[in-house]
């Protein structure tokens, strides 16, 4: 085994701190040293003895090109602000509200052929003859308006500053640097000058170990505003809105027959966001440009690998098309994967990627001076430690239960000279993933026998992720739920509804969890509208299988019930559809094995309320105010659970893993290799016979862990510690 205070960690370097990047490299045990945006490696460093990757984002490496070339820039749909009509004639300013420095009209291509004007409030897309575009004044002009409806115009501009440049720009305070603008590899000319300045680059970049692609063309779906109070208007880390223009639609069109226009990609307004269920025509797009970005990226990698170089690729920024998770994806032949992660559930979403040798997680906080909800870091008032203790203890749950092959940190290493003791703890850190890495050498920790699989739409192509980072959506259940599997002794996969029709449910899966709200791509929407899904799993629970539900699952307004499943759940909600239909009049559970670690009130975040009990067969666990949120059934040979909500807290994983060895008929399974004690946790190792216990929090903790042989094993930990035992 290699050295384990040395290797597997990267460091950003930078030009004008050679001492610091040097003396803080050999501190950490680094064996990479990388560069940043906005940074660059001096030749000191170049010729030092690591490796180095260099981060290379194509499609805003030369900004001439990008100014000779406007026509080749990426484009996006927007829709204008909605305006009343006041009168019979309306304008439209089509900017609006949107940050001017990120968007420029697209009047180059006909806007009568590209763009739709929609009455709002009907529904109705407005004639050509009653619009016309003003490309001086940048407006629209509507005649024949209905007074008092909203209108509003879809209309194409060219994105004229790069999504990520422009934030770092902004939140390093860049001053008068020139705005980045990303071109669109989609056009032939763009690809042959993409291929030319890579090959040049390649040259002219000798010490480059590996090429960081960061990504690969296509960032998430990042609208930003003129307004302070609502600096960010939309973001979404999984949409494919940043992918189009009229050549890419036009070439879709002849590949695959099907017509889509600007409606469709903005969808009375919502966006193709991650969170509603897809249509049939975006899945095709989203197939599409996966094709695209999967051909004309594989030949980028093949040059890399021509000139002796590594090819890895950053699963964030301008990721779209990628799709790790998706069967294209190995044909890229990257040597590698890097994905930032603040907790657990992405640190699996990393793990879980198949088709590379390397995984690489890049840890937080940046080295900037300020965090992504602009919070102080690397400046005054900031405590960088404390961040990244915090932000170890989620990942490292994760780590226990799936290896990675390497770590790292992004950003600018002068930062860190004010605040030494985060120097201190990198190094800890840095030992600490290296002691877990070499746990997975040959071994795998013990999980419960079966599977558990996550029901959505997306299925295994949003594997461990619903759209962008936890703190971004805390209010999405799922995203919790990922939290607490991320560190459970669980064998866990993501299905779809798709996959049931086609395939029936996998012969090895145990238990399913539906978590989410109506009409989201979590729950299922009209998905559960159809007999073929409902009649599946209904017969695959009394045969033994179990059901997990939680907020909405298999919610939809159809038939008798908002709960399809309500006859395995034991439960519905009342919508107010039911007002005259009489409740049942249940006796609450004193004691059930789902809710033995529970010792405090659940806290669950956002509840659905209104949840009651169908008939006298449902056990209710945990009820408030008349409205059921913890619940247990049996159903014929299988068992369903129902639960109102779910945050991620020791507490309420615990709750979870009981539901599902409960919902699975495996309580026994809670007999050996867990901690009796919810703030820690453990794996156990049996190829090396080794018991690795974790303290997640800030207080010491003792706990027992019995062995196979029903023998207990006492540990205490100091905060934040880790213990690895014989067992």
């Amino acid at each position: 085994m290699r050295n384990k205070t040395k290797g597997f960690f990267t460091l950003p370097g930078e030009a004008g701190y050679e001492d610091l990047t040097l003396e803080l490299a050999q501190k950490w045990g680094a064996d990479v040293i990388r560069d940043s945006d906005g940074t660059a490696l001096s030749e000191k460093i170049l010729s030092s003895d690591y490796d180095i990757y260099s981060t290379l984002c194509l499609v805003r490496s030369d900004n001439s090109w990008a100014k000779a070339n406007r026509d080749k820039l990426q484009q996006n749909f927007l829709m204008s602000d909605p305006v009343v009509a006041t009168e019979n004639v309306l304008i439209i300013d089509l900017l609006k509200g949107y940050f001017r420095e990120q968007f420029e009209v697209n009047f180059n291509d006909d806007p009568k052929k590209w763009w739709q004007v929609f009455d709002r409030t009907t529904g109705q897309e407005i004639s050509e003859e009653n619009w016309e575009f003003d490309k001086e004044a940048g407006t629209v002009t509507i005649i024949n308006t209905t007074k008092w409806h909203k209108y509003t115009v879809n209309f194409l501009a060219y994105r004229i500053w790069e999504a990520i440049s422009m934030y770092n720009h902004i939140t390093n305070n860049w001053g008068d640097r020139e705005h980045l603008m990303p071109i669109d590899p989609i056009y032939p000319e763009t690809q042959d000058f993409m291929l030319s300045y890579l090959d040049k680059w390649l040259q002219d970049h000798p010490h480059t170990n590996v090429v960081r692609f960061t990504s690969m063309f296509y960032n998430f779906c990042w609208l930003w505003g003129d307004d302070p109070n609502l600096k960010h208007r939309y973001s979404d880390w999984a949409s494919y809105d940043f992918s189009v223009s009229p050549y890419a639609i036009t070439q879709f069109e002849k590949e695959t027959g099907i017509k889509i226009t600007s409606e469709d990609f903005i969808n009375n307004g919502l966006l193709n966001n991650t969170h509603n269920v897809p249509s049939e025509k975006i899945r095709a797009w989203m197939d599409y440009v996966n094709k695209f970005v999967t051909t004309f990226g594989g030949e980028l990698v093949d040059l890399v690998h021509k000139y002796g170089k590594k090819a890895y690729v950053f699963y964030d920024d301008h990721w779209v098309g990628i799709e790790p998770y998706s069967p294209r994806f190995k044909d890229f032949n990257f040597d590698g994967i890097i994905k930032c992660v603040f907790n657990a559930f992405e640190a699996r979403k990393c793990a879980g990627v198949k088709g590379v040798e390397t995984h690489e997680l890049r840890l937080h906080p940046y080295l900037f001076p300020t965090g992504l909800s602009g919070e102080p870091t690397f400046k005054a008032g900031g405590n960088p430690t404390k961040d990244a203790k915090d932000f170890w203890m989620k990942i490292r749950r994760a780590l226990l239960r799936a290896p990675v092959q390497r770590i790292g940190l992004g950003g600018y290493l002068h930062l860190v000279e004010d605040f030494p003791d985060f120097v201190d703890y990198i190094e800890e850190l840095a030992n600490e993933f290296r002691m877990l890495r070499g746990l997975h050498d040959n071994d795998k920790p013990y999980t419960v026998p079966g599977k558990v699989a996550v029901l959505t739409c997306w299925g295994n192509l949003r594997s461990w992720i619903c759209s962008g980072h936890m703190h971004e959506h805390p209010e999405v259940a799922l995203n919790h739920v990922n939290e607490a599997l991320a560190g459970l002794p669980l064998d866990v996969e993501y299905i779809s509804f798709d996959g049931i029709r086609a395939n029936g449910i996998p012969e090895d899966v145990k238990v399913i969890i539906n978590c989410g709200i109506l009409d989201s791509a979590w729950s299922g929407g009209d998905n559960w509208k159809d007999p073929s899904v409902v009649s599946a799993i209904t017969e695959w629970v009394a045969q033994g299988g179990g059901f997990i539900g939680i907020e909405e699952p298999s919610a939809t307004i159809y038939s008798s019930q908002y709960f399809q499943l309500s006859h395995i759940l034991g439960v519905d909600r009342e919508t107010g559809r039911t007002l005259s239909k009489n409740k049942y009049n249940y006796q609450p559970c004193t004691s059930h094995f789902i809710m033995e670690d529970t010792t405090e009130t659940l806290d669950f975040g956002t509840d659905i309320d209104n949840i009651y009990v169908i008939d006298g067969k449902t056990d209710v666990l945990a009820h408030e105010c008349g409205s059921i949120r913890v619940a247990a059934r049996e159903f014929v040979n299988g068992r369903g659970v129902y639960a109102s909500g779910f945050k991620f807290s020791p507490e309420n994983t615990r709750m979870l893993f009981r539901a599902i060895l409960w919902a699975s008929g495996a309580e026994k399974e809670l007999d050996c290799w867990t901690t009796d004690n919810v703030k820690t946790e453990c794996a156990y190792f049996p190829a090396s016979n080794k018991l690795v216990v974790i303290n997640n929090g800030s207080d010491s903790e003792t706990t027992i862990v019995k062995n196979s042989k029903g023998e207990s094993i006492n540990i205490t930990l100091k905060p934040y510690a880790i213990e690895i035992i014989d067992a």
